[in-house]
């Protein structure tokens, strides 16, 4: 590879990228993500799945649909104390609390409550917007914009690094949020559909493979070698 040529080296790692993709999709097909019956559970669900597990997220979801609080505008009117007590399986529930009342005023206030209209307009102003809100960082904004919104964004978490890092398309420094997601977004084509299967292949290998201590045997992408100059 010749470094002096970005052109080049964005092509192979587009080539590389898809590799990885199509493997993936081989292997375990299509993953259906996200598991929710609408927009705002969706959003709701990228808060409360901040630093916990989807376990977790699944319990504080089903409290609140049993309060008949799965809705912006319920959120908005409830007591923030109230709130936590039905989150508290989500953990840090006082902060998601505080984050969520936060989203549901700004949501009201100024987009009517609806998250249509909220995600509605060019990627990087809505993306702009939401990273402005308290509890609102750039894994959140991106599952928001790619799951609730359909824009073509990259989530980019733990996984993602580990994968890309373990397959020399990073370097172990590489490990800014930013910097993941613009080399894969200027690699591949926006296309939203394919961000949201791929985001949800690469979370289903590295729960089963790519942990912290990988397990290579059986995984999909251990037939494939990259350059490390990637």
């Amino acid at each position: 590879m010749n470094p002096g040529n970005p052109k080049a080296n964005v092509a192979q790692t587009a080539s590389a990228l898809l590799e990885i993709y199509e493997s993936l999709h081989k292997a375990y097909g299509p993953q259906g993500w996200w598991p929710a019956d609408s927009a705002e559970e969706v959003v709701i669900g990228a808060i409360l799945t901040q630093n916990t597990a989807w376990t977790n997220v699944e319990k504080a979801i089903a409290e609140l649909k049993r309060a008949k609080c799965l809705t912006f505008r319920a959120i908005d009117t409830l007591d923030e104390s109230a709130l936590a007590e039905l989150i508290r399986s989500a953990g840090t529930f006082r902060q998601k609390a505080t984050y969520l009342k936060t989203f549901a005023r700004w949501l009201v206030k100024k987009h009517k409550g609806s998250i249509t209209i909220a995600l509605t307009g060019e990627l990087d102003e809505v993306r702009r917007e939401l990273l402005a809100l308290k509890g609102i960082g750039p894994e959140t904004a991106d599952a928001i914009l790619l799951y609730a919104g359909s824009h073509p964004t990259f989530v980019v978490d733990a996984y993602t690094k580990r994968v890309l890092r373990r397959h020399n398309l990073i370097a172990a420094k590489q490990t800014g949020y930013e910097m993941v997601r613009k080399l894969i977004m200027e690699a591949l084509p926006p296309n939203a559909q394919m961000f949201d299967e791929y985001h949800a292949l690469i979370v289903e290998v590295g729960k089963r493979h790519c942990k912290s201590t990988a397990n290579c045997d059986g995984c999909p992408l251990a037939h494939l070698e990259h350059d490390g100059d990637l």
